[in-house]
């Protein structure tokens, strides 16, 4: 399984805030919603951005998963 790079489905830096985490999700979800977007492979990259907010917005969640990038 490839690793995937959570900050850069999202578009911003390791270094990124909670509000700069959830504004980034929120423009991706719009963006890329299978009810807005008729680009091949919307629905793809939309659950891979519902999958790095998921992972990314719990602090718990997110310590984990840079440890394992680190």
């Amino acid at each position: 399984m490839q690793f995937k790079d959570y900050y850069q489905v999202l578009g911003v830096e390791p270094s990124a805030g909670d509000a700069e985490i959830k504004t980034a999700y929120r423009r991706m979800a719009r963006k890329y919603h299978p009810d807005v977007s008729k680009e091949a492979g919307a629905e793809d990259k939309f659950k891979s951005v519902n999958e790095a907010y998921e992972a990314l917005r719990d602090p718990q969640k997110r310590k984990a998963y840079d440890q394992v990038r680190a």
